[in-house]
């Protein structure tokens, strides 16, 4: 039996929000963190946004934290909700599809190594002179790491031939800045959406698929081998 949604909008938008509760803690933290940028002084911002960023400097002196804390700021408040959107669509619908740890297991380890990546990449380029000593104190944070990872996972929750325009899209959409003056950020959400399309696995189709080809592989009149 299907189960019975409510009929209140209050009670319909309370649902929608338990169904996801991952995806809306971390909107509420990032809109706070907003608003705190929005009503500090320039000076203060510009600390605040540096101070969780998770550059070179920040990972040197405090790794742990900066990871973790750099992924509830944005740098403009503005945008904050073009990212409300984009968790409503993205976030949200993995989180439901995949399960809270599932969803929070693929952006949290997308958001980690495409940070860890991008500021090896700075550093690198620092230390080959392309790049001015002054990056190692670059404001580096953001949810767009995470949002690129479910974007790459949620590929597999369309059917195709959605399913393939889609892909196609999202390769467009992060590959042609890769390929025409790459920044670390750019390089940061190639990998991020990479480990997002390799998260198959943790899938629910996935299992399905093992399944099936279990049943059709088995001898006929025997059931299929146990694992």
């Amino acid at each position: 039996m299907k189960p019975v949604l409510p009929s209140a909008p209050a009670a319909r938008v309370a649902a929608w929000v338990r169904s996801a509760p991952g995806t809306h803690i971390w909107l509420l933290v990032i809109g706070v963190t907003s608003l705190v940028v929005a009503g500090a002084t320039e000076g203060l911002g510009d600390f605040l946004l540096h101070r969780t960023s998770s550059n070179i400097h920040e990972l040197n002196r405090h790794p742990l934290s900066s990871l973790l804390i750099s992924g509830f700021w944005i740098e403009n408040p503005a945008s904050f909700l073009l990212y409300a959107v984009l968790f409503e669509l993205v976030h949200a619908n993995v989180e439901r599809w995949l399960g809270t740890w599932r969803w929070l297991l693929t952006v949290g380890v997308a958001h980690i190594t495409a940070t860890l990546a991008g500021q090896e990449l700075v550093l690198l380029a620092i230390e080959g002179h392309r790049l001015p000593r002054s990056m190692t104190h670059v404001v580096d944070i953001g949810v767009s790491y995470g949002l690129a990872a479910a974007a790459g996972l949620i590929t597999y929750r369309l059917p195709p031939p959605w399913r393939h325009l889609y892909l196609a899209s999202v390769l467009g959409f992060f590959g042609v800045p890769l390929l025409s003056g790459a920044t670390f950020t750019d390089f940061g959400h190639a990998i991020a959406l990479t480990l997002g399309l390799a998260a198959w696995p943790l899938t629910p189709g996935a299992g399905a698929a093992g399944a099936a080809d279990a049943d059709r592989n088995a001898t006929p009149g025997h059931p299929p081998p146990d694992h």
